[in-house]
């Protein structure tokens, strides 16, 4: 009896005072799934059934827009820091350390504060992981704050890129925040031209990798669970970006999974350091005083 009594007494303790911060959650899981160079302008041409789909299972605009330049670091760094390059101080292609010096520095991680830093320091347990393809991304986030930060470039040897990277970590660790980050289509776009049937091919190609990656998700059972939130950091026009045509400035933000409205396109303005403070209101987390974006809470349910 005194055996029993004492396994009823650590099974209740397990669940009274295990962390409650998932029962705050919208989602258990985030699967933040990024295309360099794909404008938004593409849509409506772009073979991408397994897109599309999402569009049609959640809540997408269209007209997000990149902060200037529109260009690469740039516009990943906004995304996942909260703030403009007046803030964060990334402000060109490739910026490996802030031009401007940054207007706050996180003394854990040294670098302005990004939602990969804000997750891990309120969920110490939480699973996070963070692959690309372009190495310019190692930069623009907190490594020590990840299981998993992994350069995993295009080459013969994989032609895949970091998609089978993606596809065994959310298999094997169920991640609870993960980003996948595409060097593509924005290589065609500098070589064959935005808007030409080689960029469209490409998109057609992505749209098959990020299928399977939905389909890891199912497998590892987590997908009741998960949103995933599928997007850009800048367009193109001609052989290029930077500039501030619609084109270059544009892309699709399209999120769909628990607790998500389905089939709603959202016309509030958004920009791109909109998108860290959107998953920070999924997982309930205090953003710093220092980002200016704001959560897209209407796309909720």
């Amino acid at each position: 009896m005194k055996k029993r009594g004492f396994l009823l007494i650590l099974f209740l303790s397990v669940f009274v005072f295990m962390p409650t911060y998932a029962a705050k959650w919208k989602a258990k899981h985030v699967i933040l799934i990024g295309l360099d160079g794909w404008g938004a302008y593409s849509i409506p041409k772009a073979e991408m059934p397994n897109v599309k789909a999402m569009m049609q299972e959640g809540s997408y605009t269209l007209k997000s827009r990149s902060v200037l330049p529109s260009s690469s670091a740039v516009n990943w760094a906004s995304m996942y820091m909260g703030a403009g390059p007046e803030l964060h101080g990334f402000t060109e292609w490739g910026s490996q350390k802030p031009e401007l010096p940054s207007r706050v520095i996180t003394e854990k991680y040294g670098l302005f504060p990004s939602i990969f830093g804000l997750l891990r320091d309120a969920c110490p347990k939480a699973v996070i992981g963070h692959v690309y393809e372009w190495n310019g991304m190692s930069y623009l986030a907190e490594k020590q704050a990840m299981d998993l930060n992994k350069h995993t470039p295009v080459t013969d040897e994989n032609p895949r890129g970091c998609t089978d990277t993606a596809i065994k970590f959310i298999k094997e660790s169920k991640p609870t925040l993960f980003a996948v980050i595409y060097d593509q289509p924005d290589g065609v776009g500098h070589g064959a031209g935005h808007d030409t049937e080689p960029y469209y091919e490409k998109l057609k190609e992505l749209d098959g990798y990020i299928g399977e990656i939905v389909q890891a998700v199912k497998d590892a059972g987590i997908y009741d669970e998960t949103i995933f939130i599928l997007t850009a950091d800048h367009g193109g026009i001609g052989k290029g970006h930077g500039g501030k045509t619609m084109r270059e400035m544009e892309v699709p933000f399209i999120v769909c999974g628990k607790n998500i409205k389905k089939g709603y396109e959202f016309d509030e303005s958004m920009m791109r350091f909109d998108t860290a403070p959107t998953i920070a209101y999924i997982f309930n987390l205090k953003t710093p005083q220092v980002w200016i974006g704001r959560p897209m809470k209407q796309i909720f349910k």
